[in-house]
């Protein structure tokens, strides 16, 4: 098959390349008229788009969506995680603590991670999008392609929305111009436009790991329920109204079967990342990154056929003591002795204590190795590689229900929250609280949503965000979003930094 490269073409591509400080070189190359007739060229196309989710690493940054970087900034800016520094492993510069104590600044590399995540993934759909375009099908073809294309660059700019704010909006493939920033105010409706256009042209089908009407409805819900911390204007109801688009899902009966190697077939799971470490894929080693470097030798016998661990994150204090005891979700914490399988005794490390994780860390600058309690909520089993094979879940319809329960509340109808509420209690095992507050959702989308990248979006609008905490000081409003990184304002001289910075 013949290919083109036009000279706009490979000046799109540099630009590309230098407004957002990225290496692309996925989709530089355009097929001709010809591409694009068949299912299986467009799927190719399309699943190029689906790929860029798995992020990427390369010299500049490290860009996976699991990693200690994109994953871990959000969790570490929350009042959940933590990677302390225990004894020189895991300082790097202070960027973690700096992330813990809300000092960063725009060099921080979690924060330059974030970025080039999302944008590179927004500049694989464009070029797509490009590619659809001068395909041979037809509009009515192109219609549905488009609406998925779309609608997965709109979750991409959500994601800015929500942590850097007045990010610049880039749609025209061919245009190579040095792009200007949008206001908060702008993305916001640039996102909520794509995904409402995006909607009459995706699937009603429950699809795995695909855009659909309700992969939609859920991005607008959350839209919608941050919409007072991202604009200033409240929209519990829209949020509710999305809620309940939202068909075909179910609570699964076992919370930890979102979470297995084989979660693909939750039927909670709305949106996920997919991986298969046979087919190739990369990147998804986020359970590596929390467990003491002797933690094999609880799940192997040899410790041969389990992957090393890195000794990283951990909840904050306070996080664990959440939980109650009879709560079945304080089971995506690992805590307490670590029990050799081999022996039947605690582990022991190297400095002759025992492996025993606490939930007290004396402090993010100097951690002992066995203290933090550890992420456990993805399965960990023998046999298994360094690139896990579970999937990474992004939305689940617990969330689904859980923010219809707070919009509720938020409304001054508690008692609507209930039936909500109901599902999430019952299936972790506890009772009904009497009173449903806010006080109550806060604290319940903690323990519900445990590691799973979301809780600082959930501090900022329950405002907490701002209050001191463990190893925290109060915090400025202008820290709710982050800096645009330094290397990108470098690059571009039409951005302008977020106020405060």
């Amino acid at each position: 098959m013949k290919i083109k490269i036009t000279a706009a073409l490979l000046v799109s591509m540099l630009f590309t390349i230098s407004c957002t400080n990225l290496n692309e070189d996925l989709y530089d190359k355009v097929e001709d008229g010809n591409f694009g007739n068949t299912p299986k060229e467009v799927d190719a196309l399309v699943g190029g788009a689906y790929s860029s989710l798995r992020g990427f690493a390369d010299g500049i940054s490290n860009n996976y969506p699991t990693s200690e970087y994109v994953f871990f900034l959000n969790e570490t800016a929350s009042d959940e995680a933590t990677i302390p520094t225990r004894g020189t492993n895991w300082y790097d510069g202070g960027q973690y603590q700096d992330v813990q104590k809300h000092t960063w600044k725009a060099d921080n590399r979690l924060i330059l991670s974030s970025w080039r995540y999302n944008y590179t993934g927004i500049a694989k759909i464009n070029s797509i999008l490009y590619q659809v375009d001068k395909s041979a099908l037809t509009d009515a073809a192109k219609a549905p392609i488009y609406a998925e294309l779309k609608s997965l660059r709109a979750y991409y700019y959500y994601n800015l929305l929500d942590a850097f704010g007045n990010v610049p909006i880039v749609v025209n493939f061919e245009d190579t111009s040095l792009p200007s920033n949008s206001t908060r105010k702008q993305v916001y409706d640039f996102v909520e436009k794509e995904l409402l256009d995006a909607i009459p042209h995706l699937t009603s089908n429950v699809v795995y790991s695909k855009l659909t009407k309700n992969v939609a409805y859920s991005l607008l819900a959350r839209l919608y329920l941050n919409s007072e911390a991202f604009i200033g204007t409240a929209r519990w109801q829209d949020c509710i109204n999305m809620c309940q688009k939202v068909t075909g899902y179910t609570l699964t009966p076992d919370f930890f079967a979102n979470f297995a190697t084989e979660n693909q077939k939750s039927p909670e799971i709305i949106f996920a990342i997919p991986y298969d470490s046979k087919a190739g894929t990369v990147g998804n080693y986020m359970n590596s990154m929390s467990c003491h470097y002797l933690h094999k030798l609880t799940i192997s016998a040899t410790g041969n056929d389990y992957p090393w661990s890195a000794n990283g994150m951990c909840a904050q204090p306070g996080v664990y003591s959440a939980f109650a005891e009879t709560d079945k979700r304080r089971k995506c914490m690992v805590a307490g002795d670590q029990i050799n399988v081999a022996t039947g005794q605690v582990i022991i490390m190297d400095n002759g204590e025992p492996l025993t994780y606490t939930e007290a860390v004396t402090s993010v600058a100097d951690a002992k190795e066995n203290q933090g309690v550890r992420l456990g909520k993805y399965e960990m089993k023998a046999g298994e590689q360094w690139e896990r094979d579970h999937d990474f879940v992004l939305i689940r319809y617990a969330e689904i229900l859980m923010m219809q329960a707070e919009c509720y509340v938020r409304l001054g109808s508690a008692d609507l929250a209930k039936p909500f509420i109901q599902q999430i209690t019952a299936r972790a095992g506890e009772e009904m609280p009497t009173t449903i507050d806010l006080n109550f959702i806060d604290k319940e989308l903690l323990k519900e949503f445990t590691f799973e990248g979301r809780r600082r979006t959930d501090n900022i609008r329950f405002g907490t965000y701002f209050l001191p905490w463990w190893e925290k000081g109060a915090t400025e409003k202008y820290r709710a979003i982050f800096p645009i990184p330094s290397t990108v304002l470098t690059t571009n001289k039409n951005l302008v930094q977020n106020p405060g910075y």
